[in-house]
């Protein structure tokens, strides 16, 4: 399938993501003790984990109803970090099933610690919530029936599409209707499976999403005869973990996990055993980590080494 992230991506662009996802553990004064949320998971002996279902190879099930996926392994790294700092080496995780929609209320309400999803940390969600450093780096496209003639949006015009509920991507189609007065008729799906859904039954002309999700979806539903991904990309998504803001003991706890798994090299094996090698599920994205992600993993290790 070739890059998925464009190389036209601007380096501009990369640091925007990396000062977006830099927070400023070190610049804050901690207080005594755990902070709340570790004090929180110290107290129950758990890490509540929200998951995606449909969110693959991100976030989503297998064959037996178990969440698995890249964002949650390293999650589950960050869990491993977390019991260091807490004292505590055997803390049980709780999976927390959560939506696009929902997600950042459950972490803003206390339902889960950490989101280990497909989500962009952009401006204005780093207002209220944080995020770990880098981990993915998507953009909005189209799927698109392979009869179709559309190759972008503007061919879409007078058109319904479909977004999923609570995502950067319904942003970046309605900026883009309104802006290229194309009189779309935009569609709500309630998960990424449920969009997907309406598209295959015909009740949408596109799938508005992240690239990646697209790729993970028809790939999932060996769908490859029916479905194509076109377009320019509409949207720029860092992808990050998410966690709750102003906690610089747990901001510390993520970097730290982070820095540890560049510093030993584990970052892109990681990558490679969800984007290019078969899925637990059977099928195979073949999706090779772009130049963007690679530099920024190797930021992490070249920090790393410097702070040992």
């Amino acid at each position: 399938m070739g890059q998925i992230v464009a190389r036209s991506l601007t380096s501009g662009c990369l640091l925007l993501a990396m000062s977006l996802f830099g927070t400023s553990a070190f610049a804050q004064t901690g207080s005594e003790g755990l902070s709340p949320t570790l004090a929180a998971v110290k107290k129950a002996h758990a890490v509540r984990l929200g998951y995606r279902e449909s969110s693959p190879p991100f976030s989503f099930l297998d064959q037996s109803g178990r969440p698995i996926g890249y964002s949650l392994e390293l999650c589950e790294a960050i869990v491993e970090e977390i019991g260091v700092e807490v004292d505590d080496p055997n803390l049980r995780i709780d999976y927390v099933k959560v939506t696009s929609d929902d997600r950042i209320d459950a972490v803003l309400q206390n339902k889960i610690d950490l989101e280990c999803g497909s989500t962009t940390a952009n401006a204005e969600r780093g207002k209220r919530v944080a995020f770990s450093p880098l981990m993915f780096v998507a953009g909005t496209k189209l799927m698109v029936p392979k009869a179709s003639s559309a190759q972008s949006l503007t061919d879409l015009k007078g058109k319904t599409v479909v977004v999923t509920k609570g995502t950067t991507n319904e942003q970046a189609i309605q900026a883009a209707d309104k802006k290229f007065s194309l009189g779309l008729n935009i569609a709500v799906g309630g998960d990424h499976e449920q969009s997907y859904q309406m598209l295959a039954d015909g009740k949408a002309d596109a799938f508005a999403t992240d690239d990646i999700l697209l790729f993970g979806l028809i790939a999932r539903h060996k769908a490859q005869d029916k479905f194509r991904v076109t377009g320019d990309y509409l949207s720029y998504d860092p992808y990050g973990i998410m966690f709750r803001k102003g906690e610089p003991q747990l901001s510390a706890v993520v970097e730290r996990t982070f820095r540890k798994l560049g510093s030993n090299r584990d970052l892109v094996p990681l990558y490679n055993k969800w984007f290019t090698a078969r899925l637990p599920t059977g099928e195979r994205l073949n999706v090779p980590i772009s130049l963007q992600l690679e530099e920024a993993f190797k930021a992490m290790d070249d920090s790393a080494g410097a702070s040992n």
